[in-house]
């Protein structure tokens, strides 16, 4: 089918309501893991997961997620958006099954890069088939209504992980996404035409193997150096080294393709490209504080998993709020004056995190995610829409496609840095308690302070409880001077990019030209409402 057909009202609602639900699965997928790397942790309660093997656990997923998405919209020209959608969903759900019954860590790690593969054929697929169903003023307005998932997701995760976990084992967490899938098909199955382009375009597997082994070797050799806290070693440099070659390849493969699923030109341009760099930043902060936080509060603080996530809901409500807020403001003021103030403030609160220790009352805390959910909903939101909205209209689809990688890929990175330094940190601060630990418990203490705990509850010794605790809080005050640096970056990026036209000597110009204005600033759009269905 390559011409829309006429769909009567009812029925693209009842599309959009199908897309938002498989938009909602993913959302809580990401959520409800955060809520859940405490327990996959203990070794009684989950599997004994240490920190290299959880920032796997999680990292595994964005890694297939961001380097197949940019491939899937051409398997969707081919194939029709619907088969790709419902592929991706099959694929997803059965993930989610080998995950909940995952026997061990490393099982585990390939239920969650399946989930991956299905993620990431799910994404393009369900934005392709929603510019297809609707047209016009109420593209615009889908687009809208359709974000909310987001939120709603964001919001519901941690709460939905908390309650499982309580009753439940750790494997429920991801067995109810089953049900979600199962409604989510027979809604694409009995209400969505199989849209396809007129235009297919080719695969590129070539881009495929780089980018997916360019990630994974440099995410390894980070992790890796968390690991045995040594950057000279081969096993540490080499990956990485490796890593950035073969995405430098990655880069020229793709800069040569006359038709790239990636195209690295865009990037080039300083807006589209330092905006990118910018939010590709501001993610890999958010992976990093959040990996943090699910350690802090069950952990170090003793919260039960649903207080966990109830105490994680201002974080989202603070993004749900946060990305209308900033679209308002930047219709009134424009792009740069609400996203670099934004942008700054979440990189504050970032670093905020420094001032947390065993005693904060939940209040602070609870502020602190606050204010963390608003900024970076304010910045997302209509730096992704100006983003898009600056490139011509047949480009905004390869527009979409680098900046949901780039995203991916800060995400990833920010997990494994992230991890890496908390592994490091921890040992450092735990080092001088084990002198009176038998030898033989000495490198589980090491692993990580949910290893120490257990090893303490068997001795029966609670000052190296604490210890553990301590060298924990530790280990977040220094990643959190760490994470918030690179938001500053991030900050900086986003100032050098949003700067106005460079303009020549001579008076200035008259207040009236508002459409120069509006170019320079960046756009004022939050939304994709300009994308080429073509293109995803």
């Amino acid at each position: 089918m390559t011409t829309p057909p006429t769909l009567s009202k009812f029925r693209q609602q009842l599309i959009l309501a199908v897309l938002m639900v498989c938009s909602l699965l993913i959302w809580l997928d990401n959520t409800v893991l955060s809520i859940t790397l405490e327990t996959l942790a203990d070794p009684v309660r989950g599997l004994g997961a240490g920190p290299a093997q959880l920032q796997w656990a999680t990292g595994a997923y964005t890694l297939v997620f961001a380097t197949l998405m940019f491939t899937a919209g051409a398997l969707g020209d081919s194939f029709g958006h619907r088969t790709v959608l419902a592929v991706g969903l099959v694929v997803f759900g059965a993930a989610s099954i080998w995950a909940a019954y995952a026997g061990d860590a490393g099982q585990l790690i390939a239920a969650r890069a399946a989930m991956g593969v299905g993620a990431a054929l799910i994404m393009p697929a369900n934005f392709a088939i929603l510019l297809w169903t609707f047209t016009g003023p109420g593209r615009a307005t889908a687009i809208a209504i359709s974000s909310t998932s987001t939120g709603v997701g964001m919001a519901a995760g941690p709460v939905l992980a908390g309650l499982l976990l309580s009753h439940f084992w750790w494997g429920s967490v991801f067995l109810v996404n089953v049900p979600v899938v199962v409604v989510a098909l027979a809604g694409i199955i009995l209400l969505v035409p199989n849209f396809r382009s007129p235009t297919v375009r080719p695969l590129d597997p070539a881009g495929i193997v780089l980018s997916i082994s360019g990630l994974a070797a440099l995410t390894y050799g980070l992790i890796r150096a968390g690991q045995v806290d040594d950057w000279s070693r081969t096993d540490v440099w080499a990956p990485i080294a490796a890593g950035l070659v073969l995405l430098a390849v990655f880069v020229l493969v793709e800069l040569k393709a006359t038709a790239p699923s990636f195209d690295p030109r865009l990037l080039a341009q300083r807006m589209f490209g330092g905006g990118n760099a910018s939010m590709a930043l501001l993610l890999f902060s958010v992976a990093a504080v959040t990996f943090y936080n699910a350690f802090y509060l069950q952990g170090a603080l003793g919260y039960s998993p649903m207080k966990a996530g109830l105490a994680n809901i201002p974080t989202a409500v603070g993004a749900v709020v946060g990305a209308p807020l900033g679209a308002r403001l930047v219709r009134r003021w424009s792009l740069r004056p609400v996203a670099v103030p934004a942008l700054l403030v979440g990189a504050l609160s970032m670093g905020a995190v420094g001032f947390l220790d065993l005693h904060t009352p939940l209040l602070w805390i609870e502020l602190l995610l606050l204010v963390q959910g608003l900024s970076v909903g304010m910045v997302l939101a209509p730096v992704t829409g100006a983003l898009i909205s600056s490139l011509p209209l047949e480009r905004s689809g390869a527009g979409s496609a680098v900046t949901n990688t780039a995203r991916q890929a800060g995400s990833v990175i920010g997990i494994a840095v992230g991890g890496t330094i908390m592994s490091i940190g921890y040992r450092s601060a735990i080092e001088p308690s084990l002198g009176d630990v038998p030898a033989a418990l000495q490198d589980k203490v090491r692993v990580s302070a949910e290893q120490a705990r257990h090893v303490a509850a068997a001795l029966d010794r609670p000052a190296l409880a604490r210890a553990a605790d301590d060298a924990f809080v530790h280990s977040m005050h220094v990643g959190a001077v760490w994470i918030m640096l690179i938001a500053l970056v991030a900050t900086a990026i986003l100032v050098f990019a949003l700067r106005p036209a460079g303009k020549l000597p001579g008076p200035a110009p008259e207040p009236d030209d508002d459409r120069d204005r509006s170019h320079s600033g960046a756009g004022k759009q939050a939304t994709h409402v300009g994308a080429d269905p073509d293109s995803h």
